[in-house]
């Protein structure tokens, strides 16, 4: 069993300029607004702290942290979760154009593993740089992006991401050629490992900044028409399932076919504007969300035959309620 207290000791006399936090509530840093403490919580600003963390945590103490960026794609127990937490964004938020592209007939943007989407995003706009207008309304950072392979209206991170550096392996370079295999469908090589990233490379073509922008208020204008964007979420919550009899399938046309917009557990909801979303509709704890993604899964399941899996992640206390 780990020895919070001395471990928190520790790493503030190790890392003295680290911020540390005891008993940080998850409900602050996730987007559903739900979650309750983890004993460690630790907001480095600069990369030597996430190194120098890292050797003092699993080197002295055998403990792994855990990294996160926004928590936009978190779901954390009522109870909390025994973890060290390492939340990146804010942090890590070195952003430039850089003087040479890593692809041929491209540009690169270097961005921190804090940096949000939206201002990695707006920063190509800025740069007239084109590929990343998809990723403007991305509610999550560049590490957990990457990590996630995230995407939206057709576009991934997979697509433009050309180099990351990460906790444990040496730079990784992707020439164009070979993103694939490495990455997929919310998915990339970094879940293997559970790494945390610390930065990586956006290689992207010259484009016309008013064509840019043109797709941005376009893309804004789309999520604010169709996603409950007033309420918090996590986003999709369920994955999109596999095409069936090579037609593609979407998770949201599957639960409104089900009948189950509205549906609602304590203050979680299907929400009544997009049925690929769950909802925090005020005061709703994990375990009504978790109640409410099970009763989903379930009727999809029995009525369409199709098993819908988590985008969201679970993080909780050993045999708290997630039985996905």
């Amino acid at each position: 069993m780990t020895n919070w207290n001395a471990l928190f000791d520790r790493l503030r006399a190790a890392v003295p300029a680290l911020e540390l936090r005891r008993d940080e509530p998850m409900s602050r840093h996730t987007s559903f607004q739900v979650g309750g403490p983890v004993p460690i919580m630790a907001l480095p600003r600069r990369e030597h702290e996430v190194e120098q963390l890292f050797s003092v945590a699993v080197m002295e103490f055998g403990v792994k942290p855990f990294f996160m960026g926004r928590g936009t794609n978190l779901l954390v127990g009522d109870e909390g979760a025994d973890l060290l937490v390492v939340k990146a964004f804010d942090g890590l938020n070195r952003l430039e154009l850089l003087p040479q592209g890593e692809w041929p007939g491209c540009r690169t943007i270097l961005a921190g593993s804090g940096v949000s989407l939206a201002r990695l995003s707006g920063f190509a706009l800025e740069c007239d740089l084109t590929g990343l207008e998809f990723a403007q309304g991305i509610p999550g950072s560049v590490g957990g992006g990457v990590y996630m392979n995230a995407g939206a209206y057709g576009g991934e991170l997979s697509q433009v991401v050309s180099s990351v550096v990460s906790t444990e392996l040496p730079p990784r370079w992707f020439p164009r050629e070979d993103t694939d295999p490495l990455f997929s469908y919310r998915r990339s090589v970094y879940q293997e490992r559970e790494e945390f990233i610390l930065r990586a490379c956006f290689s992207l073509k010259p484009g016309d900044p008013a064509g840019i922008k043109a797709k941005m208020d376009d893309l804004a204008r789309r999520r604010r028409e169709k996603q409950p964007l007033e309420y918090p979420s996590a986003g999709s919550t369920f994955k999109r399932p596999a095409p069936v009899d090579g037609q593609p399938v979407y998770a949201a046309a599957l639960i409104e076919q089900c009948g189950l917009k509205g549906l609602t557990v304590g203050g979680a909801q299907v929400s009544e504007k997009h049925a690929g979303f769950v909802i925090n509709r005020g005061g709703a704890a994990c375990a009504d969300i978790v109640t409410l993604m099970a009763q989903v899964r379930e009727r999809v399941l029995r009525e369409t035959g199709v098993t819908l899996e988590p985008e969201v992640r679970y993080l909780g206390k050993e045999g708290e309620g997630w039985n996905f």
